[in-house]
């Protein structure tokens, strides 16, 4: 049972939903043909290209799974921003991809300050799970959301019962996306 929740907490990393919310957005037309392959790459390839590089990063090259960890952190963190300011720049629809973008960095600055500062461990992999569907839901796309809601329930109990998280822990990971997601949508 070990493998079915390795599996399911691997096909469910941040990355791979995001790719996900973007392809779905695409799929339902709210987004163009560039914005989507762009929001893939940003906030789906970078991250994950973190890992087949560590090997060539000096300074995480030794450093083993946290080594790993922490790259990837940087990557994400690094496509957040590109993504942001090229959807800026370029004059991307404000109310989708620059909203995607910022709500991925301000939740990204809200688990690292809860995290780092108050040693709470709020979970990046709920935030990441739960950050698209909250967004779909947001924009009335039910269906793929309710999908990514049974999938969630999947995530939380093979986080728990791998001890990755706590049910605390996966909360605060919810809790921290969707309250970005709220503060963002007062301005948009």
């Amino acid at each position: 049972m070990n493998k079915v929740y390795k599996i399911i907490r691997v096909v469910t990393v941040p990355p791979i939903m995001a790719s996900a919310l973007f392809i779905i957005l695409g799929a339902y037309n709210a987004l163009g043909l560039v914005d989507t392959l762009l929001g893939i790459f940003f906030l789906g390839i970078l991250p994950i290209l973190s890992y087949p590089l560590q090997p060539f990063i000096p300074h995480y090259k030794d450093k083993g799974r946290e080594g790993q960890r922490n790259l990837a952190i940087i990557f994400s963190v690094a496509g957040y921003i590109l993504g942001c300011v090229l959807a800026l720049i370029f004059n991307a629809p404000l109310n989708t991809v620059v909203f995607i973008y910022l709500d991925y960095l301000m939740s990204g600055v809200l688990i690292a300050i809860f995290n780092k500062l108050f040693h709470l461990k709020a979970s990046g992999h709920a935030c990441g799970i739960v950050g698209p569907i909250a967004m779909l839901i947001y924009w009335g796309l039910y269906i793929p959301a309710a999908v990514g809601a049974v999938l969630t329930v999947f995530v939380f109990i093979s986080s728990i019962k791998m001890k990755r998280h706590t049910f605390l822990q996966l909360l605060g990971g919810s809790a921290i996306t969707i309250s970005a997601l709220l503060l963002l949508s007062l301005f948009f």
